[in-house]
């Protein structure tokens, strides 16, 4: 069995770390896109986790989805006519993943796609119509839960469906172990929240991001904020950067690694976030926070009905008031995982290897 694994951004690296480690360098070739064009979010990571430098890095231009899409396309169309894998493996809903799925699809190589099944029903989320697509166009889907497998059977999907849990609860569970040693920075106070904020309809939207920001002053609990480079940019762009500085309970800092970034969620009260990746985690054994999703809707119901989870919209007092009131009682009561064991990306390479 021959592989090629293309991917782009944080989150695909690490739910795809486990799966490359397992396969080894003579079953699969890495194919980097670069997407997010930043070293911290990107390479560091693949440095971090011990992953060999991947065998082709396309280093896609800065510009536009639909400009990054079609440049992926052309360049991956050749490194896949040269390498001529049995799959192409590719996991969530990025832009990478998207342009993945149709330059393999085009040449008549069966797509793989890690975390299929996903739905926010929010169509507002670029994530959304990727990751409807792809779901389309791959010919095997490995879901996290049952809920994401019944989400694809009801769409029609062509492909086979297997539900395998998340490769991220076996990033923790291998990582976590390490990370106290491996991470730079080292965390000594108590009784703060972990806030993360990246998505584009959160930050690009002027109001929105002015309504968090706000939210997040008002609570007066202390937040630990890492910034993603696209959220900084954005706060710049908004004057809320300066707010947030002189705000007496944020203390920002710049986007962190992954050991760090385990450090900060085993360490932490609870966690503020908007990431999904971040739900996931966060109900690892490892980790078991609390998590207030700055959102309207979430593709992660899971995390939300096993209690681990809730969602608080995106007004600045239901913000400020979820904040206040989980910090007086950030307890969680589940103490199981919805995402598995721990051994996805076992579970996917002996599908891989029955099917190719």
């Amino acid at each position: 069995m021959k592989t090629a694994i293309v991917l782009g951004t944080r989150p695909e690296i690490i739910k795809l770390a486990p799966i490359i480690k397992k396969l080894g360098t003579k079953r699969c070739s890495v194919i980097f896109t670069g997407q997010h064009y930043d070293y911290q979010m990107g390479m560091q990571f693949i440095h971090q986790l011990g992953l060999p430098k991947p065998d082709y890095s396309l280093k896609i231009s800065k510009s536009s989805p639909q400009f990054q899409i079609s440049e992926i396309i052309a360049k991956l169309s050749k490194i896949l006519s040269k390498e001529k894998p049995d799959t192409v493996i590719v996991q969530g809903d990025t832009n990478t993943v998207l342009a993945a799925g149709i330059c393999s699809l085009k040449s008549n190589i069966p797509i793989s796609h890690v975390e299929a099944g996903l739905r926010s029903n929010d169509w507002r989320m670029p994530e959304e119509h990727n990751r409807i697509a792809i779901d389309h166009l791959s010919e095997l889907l490995f879901t996290p839960t049952q809920n994401s497998k019944i989400n694809l059977i009801s769409e029609k999907v062509h492909g086979q469906i297997y539900v395998t849990g998340n490769t991220i609860i076996d990033a923790v569970n291998t990582y976590s172990k390490i990370s106290k040693k491996k991470s730079q920075i080292s965390v000594e106070i108590d009784n703060f929240a972990l806030l993360t904020l990246h998505r584009s309809e959160n930050v690009d939207n002027k109001k929105t991001l002015t309504s968090i920001v706000k939210g997040l002053i008002d609570s007066n609990e202390d937040i630990i904020f890492p910034l993603h480079p696209r959220t900084r940019k954005r706060l710049d762009e908004f004057n809320l950067h300066k707010k947030l500085l002189k705000s007496k309970n944020i203390l920002l800092l710049d986007s962190l690694g992954y050991f760090e970034m385990l450090e900060f969620m085993k360490k932490c009260t609870f966690i503020v976030t908007d990431s999904g990746g971040i739900q996931e985690e966060a109900t690892s054994p490892l980790i078991r926070k609390k998590v207030l999703v700055v959102r309207k809707t979430t593709d992660r119901p899971e995390a939300i009905d096993s209690g681990m989870a809730e969602i608080i919209g995106l007004n600045e007092k239901s913000i400020s008031k979820s904040i206040k009131k989980t910090m007086k009682d950030p307890k969680v009561h589940s103490r199981k995982t919805p995402y598995g064991k721990g051994n996805a990306s076992y579970k996917i390479i002996k599908i891989l290897q029955n099917h190719f």
